[in-house]
């Protein structure tokens, strides 16, 4: 039986030019894209995904080109939130074509992959020890190729919503070295803060500047408020959204909030924490000018 100190390089498997052509593939798709932002929290629970539903459809109401990628691999909501769900994937010669939301939200999900509601992503592995191993070289993968295989097209944003741990923006910030940033989520909890905050430390270390803070379900619970946080870290508190259940009841029919319910309290919050961001994202002084298709942030020429 051949050991690995057996085998003369690759072992035949061509592994490296696989790997090489796959990291180009995915630098073109992202030179098209002016803006990539991670959405974290480190804990779940506390409603990123349903904010990155929403910020994906308020920066769409400005007239951006948006497109969304779910990063949960194992828990996957957003194709369900933006209305896809269910949508055939159409593979072309550019790529797998990702479904568009009702909105123009271009969305890739391991969701749109499963046959089913039921249907877990699960990674085999001969022990449980090497399963764990697995499943984190496995979601890099994944995420990979996502990235690169997707036909995104011209895009001014990409949202990735990031699943809970603090170690996945690490994984991420390696996928994407052109990182714009991260914007953390929180609720007002002791709990919540206190992950939230090793977030801000694995945030920083990555290089990526963070763009801001958001207190999502304000007045829900009776803990300190995010704006505190924010000044301990001196990070930007880009506002807080007033709990609201229809927020929840919009994601279960695929109905961003935003869409139907702007002049709400936490329907204003959404927009304002999108007109922040876009404030923050506009293109700098020395910063690489705007794809071709999307000359000016906010514009549309589709």
């Amino acid at each position: 039986m051949k050991k690995y100190r057996d085998i003369v390089g690759d072992g035949g498997s061509h592994i490296a030019e696989q790997v090489q052509e796959q990291q180009g593939r995915l630098k073109a798709r992202l030179a098209a894209v002016r803006r990539v932002v991670a959405i974290v929290s480190g804990k779940g629970g506390v409603g990123k995904s349903s904010l990155t539903a929403n910020l994906a459809a308020a920066f769409a109401r400005q007239g951006a080109a948006v497109g969304v990628l779910d990063a949960d691999l194992n828990g996957p909501s957003i194709a369900r939130m933006l209305g896809v769900r269910g949508m055939r994937l159409k593979i072309t010669e550019a790529g797998v074509e990702p479904p568009r939301s009702a909105q123009g939200i271009r969305v890739m999900s391991m969701d749109l992959l499963l046959p089913s509601d039921e249907t877990p992503v699960t990674w085999e592995a001969a022990s449980q020890a090497e399963a764990h191993v697995w499943r984190g070289n496995m979601e890099a993968n994944a995420l990979r190729e996502f990235l690169a295989d997707t036909a995104w097209g011209p895009l001014d944003l990409l949202l990735l919503d990031l699943p809970p741990g603090t170690d996945r923006l690490s994984t991420v910030a390696g996928l994407v070295p052109s990182l714009s940033g991260t914007v953390l989520v929180t609720i007002p909890t002791e709990v919540s803060h206190l992950v939230v905050k090793k977030s801000v430390t694995v945030a920083r270390a990555t290089g990526a500047p963070i763009l801001g803070l958001v207190e999502n379900m304000a007045g829900l619970f009776e803990g300190s408020g995010g704006e505190a946080l924010a000044a301990e870290f001196a990070i930007p508190f880009l506002g807080r959204v007033a709990f609201d259940p229809r927020l929840a009841a919009a994601a279960d029919v695929g109905v961003p909030f935003v869409t139907e319910h702007a002049d709400t309290p936490a329907g204003r919050a959404l927009l304002e924490i999108a007109d922040h961001l876009s404030a923050a994202l506009s293109p700098l002084p020395g910063s690489s000018p705007p794809h071709p298709a999307s000359p000016q942030w906010g514009e549309e020429k589709r």
